[in-house]
């Protein structure tokens, strides 16, 4: 089954949504805030699927900048990056949409129209 993690408040994961429903692929939400990925679950995303887990973080959010991220980042090993990602759903880049082919982290047009 496939699975979308989201922040059901969020404008760009609300259109993703859309997208997918309209065209009729199934999936189970998850709301990103309630139930965050575990570090094991983006581990295993980031293997299989050959993703750096920095590209797991929301750059764009608060907490990223608050945290001052940008800057500590790259010096951090991936078990620190896996801490901190599963520790706060808003530090990651959403919406996620996981089936046994494809990860899609962020709402890349290309990657949704590969998907349909």
């Amino acid at each position: 089954m496939n699975l979308f993690i989201c922040y059901p408040k969020c404008s760009t994961c609300k259109k993703v949504k859309f997208l997918l429903e309209e065209n009729n692929i199934s999936f189970v939400e998850r709301d990103i805030k309630k139930q965050n990925p575990t570090k094991d679950e983006i581990y295993n995303w980031s293997k299989k699927y050959d993703i750096p887990i920095r590209k797991f973080f929301n750059t764009s959010g608060i907490l990223y900048r608050e945290l001052s991220l940008k800057e500590k980042l790259a010096s951090m090993s991936d078990e620190e990056q896996l801490n901190l990602l599963s520790s706060d759903g808003m530090l990651v880049k959403r919406p996620i949409f996981v089936s046994d082919s494809k990860l899609i982290i962020g709402n890349s047009k290309k990657d949704y129209e590969e998907l349909l």
